[in-house]
């Protein structure tokens, strides 16, 4: 048997109508599922250490993470129209480029997925013990922050991480239904205050500290750009959802590229007022870059506000994140290639080991690991992954062409190739460290697949 087998379109429709996961999401849930997945660590910590790598240039940054998610995300959604079944690009994997390609995609998104809920529960912490700071409040230092992450402070196990992960899996817990009700909840909260932010902020902006705009050149551009682009993961999660869809040919479509064009907006705009209040050297070592902007300008009263946004807005990255990390570990064992407790349900319809798993193993490493870990290699999972689904999209013109297309991804093979050139160039402006993780986390896979995934297989049991 091939390890590039592929499985049947058609016998994946009949499995996913029979698999017991509840249709109850409709575009705005799917939009907003987006956005909540998008908006958090990205724009309320990581533009501290974008500003002091691009400068003001960082609005550009964004348009060119922008640019790599959206080549992306129009193949994405071609996907998601052809085969909404939960498990996203490792099911569309699976379906064209074989067993062992789809294999290491859902690997890959095992790292991705669970690295940005352990990422940002960390930046979570840190504004949440920001928030009680003020209130005269404090979390034992010990408790504070993973093992070496404060410089000369010594630090064992982040507590409040840890228990925003558990609060989070107790919800998703609860149903997808009563998870997308609070998700929308919070999104409009944490967008309302984002859109205050620029409401206050704009009035304090000195054009003289756009001056020089590019200060480190096109290399700190792109350096920045694989930064923040952590800011946009999330927009993929929305596909591994599909089978909880009402109207799944029409709305992932719309709820991938919609929630993606809402955030590119929003981010370009806040950068381009943080970075216009404050000169961005003073952003070095700040993980509450846009608190800090407000406190700049003198407008303390607010400041708080953007602390409970904060809070909120990384509440939901971490809802949505694992929740697709959930659905992406119930797909690939309904395959086989996962053990099949990871894909029994609750009475709510949830797939309840992978649920409590997500939660409790990425939980540990959002206490234990520092972010800036954390963020390097949950990028180039993702990154790996667009690549992937970009190529898919081209084979998939090639072998089959008569497949109804609910949504054509438009200037194909341009816009795949594009993404995948956008994508490959971030890659490169990683570090060689995040690198070599990468590709160990990959070789695990590996072995993980010829000793147990590959013989456990339902395509391999006929």
């Amino acid at each position: 048997m091939s390890i590039f087998r592929t499985k049947d379109f058609d016998a994946m429709r009949a499995a996913s109508a029979t698999g017991g996961l509840k249709k109850v999401l409709g575009p705005v849930d799917l939009v907003l599922m987006g956005i909540g997945a998008i908006v958090g660590t990205g724009i309320f910590v990581l533009t501290g250490s974008g500003a002091t790598t691009a400068g003001p240039a960082l609005a550009l940054s964004f348009v060119v993470a922008a640019f790599a998610c959206g080549f992306a995300a129009l193949c994405y959604a071609e996907f998601a129209s052809i085969l909404p079944v939960a498990g996203g690009i490792y099911t569309y994997s699976y379906a064209i480029l074989g067993e062992l390609v789809a294999w290491m995609i859902g690997w890959d998104l095992i790292l991705e997925y669970g690295l940005v809920t352990s990422a940002v529960s960390v930046g979570w912490s840190g504004y949440f013990q920001s928030l009680l700071s003020g209130f005269g409040l404090h979390i034992p230092v010990a408790l504070s922050a993973a093992p070496g992450a404060i410089p000369g402070v010594t630090t064992f196990f982040n507590l409040p991480a840890f228990l925003i992960m558990m609060v989070l899996t107790v919800m998703l817990s609860l149903g997808v239904r009563e998870s997308a009700r609070i998700n929308n909840i919070m999104v409009v909260v944490k967008i309302g205050v984002v859109l205050l932010f620029i409401f206050v902020g704009a009035r304090h902006v000195a054009p003289a500290n756009w001056q020089p705009f590019m200060p480190y050149g096109m290399n700190g551009v792109m350096s920045a750009a694989a930064l923040v682009f952590f800011a946009f993961i999330g927009f993929d999660a929305v596909t591994t959802a599909a089978e909880e869809v009402k109207n799944p040919k029409r709305d992932l479509p719309i709820g991938i590229i919609g929630s993606l064009a809402v955030c590119t907006v929003l981010y370009v705009i806040v950068t381009g007022i943080m970075t216009g209040i404050v000169p961005f050297t003073q952003f070095k070592g700040i993980d509450h870059p846009v608190s800090l902007a407000l406190q700049f300008a003198g407008e303390n009263w607010f400041a708080g506000f953007v602390d409970l946004g904060a809070i909120l807005g990384m509440s939901t990255v971490i809802l949505v994140m694992a929740f697709g990390q959930s659905r992406v570990l119930y797909a690939m064992s309904r395959d086989g290639l996962l053990p099949k407790k990871l894909s029994a349900l609750n009475g709510a319809g949830t797939p309840i080991v992978a649920t409590w798993l997500v939660g409790i193993v990425f939980g540990l490493l959002g206490a234990l690991v520092p972010l800036q870990v954390l963020g390097e290699l949950a990028n180039i999972g993702t990154l790996a992954a667009f690549c992937l689904v970009s190529l898919a999209v081209i084979v998939l013109r090639k072998k089959r062409p008569d497949l109804p297309r609910a949504f054509r991804c438009p200037g194909v093979p341009v816009i795949p190739v594009l993404a995948i050139v956008f994508c490959g160039a971030l890659m490169i402006f990683l570090s060689a460290v995040t690198w070599i993780a990468f590709t160990v986390w990959l070789a695990i896979g590996l072995v993980v697949y010829f000793t147990y995934a590959r013989h456990n297989s339902l395509l391999n049991k006929g």
